[in-house]
C-alpha cells in the first residue's frame, strides 16, 4: 500500500495537469472566439496609395491618381458605387466628370487599379481618354446585373438611364446602340429613346432575378419600370401604359402612388416580391408590390404601402424619417434599413409576412440617431446620413454620413436584424475633425458605400475629396 501511494499521487497529479491544460485551452479558444466576434466587421483603410484613389485638383496627395473621378457619389444619388458579382471590378458614377470610372479589383487585397485608355472609364464625348457614351450628364447611380453582363447608370442632368455591355474579362464597358435603346431619357436627347417617370433620374437597381431594372426619379416623384431583355444583350424596354411607372397622383400616365416625393433610395427585396423606396420630400419609405412574373409595380392603399414621419395621409406613422434617403435590404430578406438625411438616422423595418408592407421595429431597435432622441438609440459621427450597405454575410451594417465625412460601423444581429454601433473608435472612420473616430483619408463628403461579394472589402465614394476609399474588412 505504501508503494502504491506515490504511484497514485503521480497519476492524480498528471490527470490534474492534463485537466488544467484542457480547461486552459478551452478558455483560450473561447477568448479567441470572443476577440474575433468583437473585431468582425471593423475596417482598416489600406495603407498608402492603395487606400484611396482621387481625381481632380482636390485629391489627397497620399492617394493614387485616377481619371473620371470628379464629383463621385453626389448627395443626390445614394448608389454611386457598385462591385461586380464576380468581385473583379468596381464601378463609380462621377457626376462632375460625366463619366463612369472603371476599376479592376485585386481579390487578394481589395486594392483598385485603373486601366489606361478607354478600358478605364466611359464618359460623355469621350472625355479624359475614356470610351464615349451618350446620356451621361451628371451620372449619380450605378448597378451591375446579377449575371455580370450589364451595367446600368442613371444621370440626373440627363434625366436618363444608360445601358452598357460589360466585358467579363477586364470589366470594360460599351454602351448598347440606340437600336437597342442604350439610353432612355425624359428629355429629347439625341440617340436616347423617350422614357416616362425619369425626370431627375436618381437611383437604379436590378431585380435579383435579373428580369427588371427600376429607376427612382427625384423630380418626377416616380419609379420607372423596365424589362431587361437578356436575349438582346441586356437591352431595356419600358413597359407600356401604367405598367411602365408608378408616380405620385399617377403623373405621366403612370400607376398612382403615394409617399413617392423625390425618390432617392431604392432596393428590391431578396425574394423579388417588393420594391422599397426612400423619399425625402415625403419623409417616407414606400413598399411597392412587385409581380415576380411581369415586374409590374403596384401599391396598397390601406396604410400598409408606406410609413412616414411626420404623419402623412394614407401611410402608417413612423419615427426618424425626415428626408428619408437610401434603402438597403439584408440577406435572407428579413430586414429593411433606411437612412434619413435630416433625421441623422438609420431606421429598421420588418417586412410584413403576407404583403409587401413594412412595420418599423419598436423602440431603440427601430431607430438610431446621431443626436439621441426619446425612444431611439444613439450613434456617433452620423450627421447627414446618406448611403448604406449590409455585408453579404449579414454580420455588419455600414452607414456613410456626408456632413460627418464618416463611415459608421454597426454590428448586426442576424436573427432579429437589430443593429448596434461598435464602441469607441471601432465604430467609425472619419476625417480628423471627428475625434471620436479612427482617422481616415480622402473622405470629405462621403455619400455611397458598397461591400465586396466575398466580404473582404468596403468601398466608399467621397464627393468633396473626388475620391474612392478602400478598406479591408475584418472577418
Amino acid at each position: 500500500m505504501a508503494r502504491e501511494l506515490p504511484t497514485r499521487l503521480l497519476r492524480y497529479t498528471a490527470c490534474a495537469a492534463l485537466l488544467a491544460l484542457v480547461l486552459s485551452a478551452g478558455a483560450s479558444a473561447a477568448q479567441k472566439g470572443q476577440q474575433q466576434a468583437t473585431k468582425r466587421g471593423t475596417l482598416s483603410q489600406l495603407p498608402g496609395k492603395a487606400g484611396c484613389l482621387t481625381g481632380g485638383s482636390k485629391g489627397a496627395k497620399s492617394c493614387a491618381k485616377a481619371r473620371a473621378l470628379a464629383g463621385p457619389g453626389p448627395v443626390l444619388g445614394s448608389r454611386a458605387i457598385a462591385v461586380s458579382p464576380d468581385g473583379k471590378n468596381v464601378y463609380v458614377a462621377s457626376s462632375k466628370s460625366n463619366a463612369i470610372a472603371i476599376f479592376q479589383r485585386s481579390k487578394a487585397t481589395g486594392a483598385l487599379t485603373q486601366a489606361s485608355g478607354s478600358g478605364g472609364c466611359i464618359a460623355a464625348k469621350g472625355a479624359e481618354g475614356c470610351a464615349t457614351a451618350i446620356g451621361l450628364d451628371g451620372p449619380n447611380s450605378v448597378a451591375v446585373s446579377p449575371d455580370g453582363k450589364n451595367v446600368y447608370a442613371t444621370s440626373r442632368g440627363g434625366n436618363s438611364i444608360v445601358s452598357f455591355r460589360r466585358n467579363p474579362k477586364n470589366g470594360a464597358l460599351a454602351q448598347l446602340p440606340p437600336t437597342s435603346a442604350g439610353c432612355y431619357s425624359a428629355l429629347p436627347v439625341p440617340g436616347c429613346a423617350s422614357g416616362r417617370g425619369l425626370l431627375g433620374a436618381d437611383v437604379v437597381v436590378v431585380s435579383p432575378d435579373g428580369k427588371n431594372v427600376y429607376v427612382g426619379a427625384f423630380l418626377g416623384n416616380a419609379v420607372a419600370a423596365f424589362t431587361r431583355l437578356t436575349e438582346s444583350g441586356g437591352a431595356l424596354e419600358q413597359k407600356a401604359g401604367s405598367a411602365g411607372c408608378i408616380a405620385e397622383a399617377g403623373a405621366e400616365g403612370c400607376a398612382p402612388g403615394i409617399a413617392l416625393g423625390a425618390v432617392e433610395g431604392l432596393a428590391v427585396s431578396r425574394d423579388g416580391r417588393a420594391v422599397y423606396t426612400g423619399s425625402p420630400a415625403s419623409n417616407a419609405v414606400a413598399a411597392l408590390v412587385r409581380d415576380p412574373e411581369t415586374g409590374t409595380l403596384s401599391q396598397a392603399t390601406d396604410g400598409t404601402g408606406c410609413i412616414a414621419a411626420p404623419a402623412l395621409a394614407g401611410c402608417t406613422t413612423g419615427v426618424a424619417l425626415e428626408a428619408a434617403d437610401a434603402v438597403a435590404t439584408s440577406p435572407g430578406n428579413d430586414v429593411v434599413y433606411v437612412t434619413s438625411l435630416l433625421s441623422n438616422s438609420v431606421t429598421v423595418f420588418q417586412p410584413a409576412t403576407s404583403s409587401a408592407g413594412l412595420a418599423q421595429k419598436e423602440g431603440p431597435a427601430g431607430c438610431t440617431l446621431w443626436l439621441k432622441a426619446a425612444g431611439c438609440g444613439f450613434a456617433q459621427a452620423m450627421s447627414g446620413t446618406e448611403g448604406l450597405a449590409v455585408s453579404p454575410d449579414g454580420a455588419s451594417l455600414y452607414v456613410v454620413a456626408f456632413s460627418s465625412s464618416a463611415i459608421d460601423v454597426f454590428d448586426r444581429n442576424r436573427e432579429t436584424g437589430t443593429v448596434l454601433q461598435k464602441p469607441n473608435k471601432a465604430g467609425c472612420l472619419a476625417v480628423k475633425k471627428e475625434a471620436v473616430c479612427t482617422p481616415a483619408r480622402a473622405m470629405a463628403g462621403v455619400a455611397s458605400v458598397a461591400v465586396s461579394p466575398d466580404n473582404r472589402n468596403v468601398y466608399t465614394t467621397s464627393f468633396l475629396s473626388n475620391a474612392v476609399d478602400v478598406f479591408r474588412r475584418h472577418r
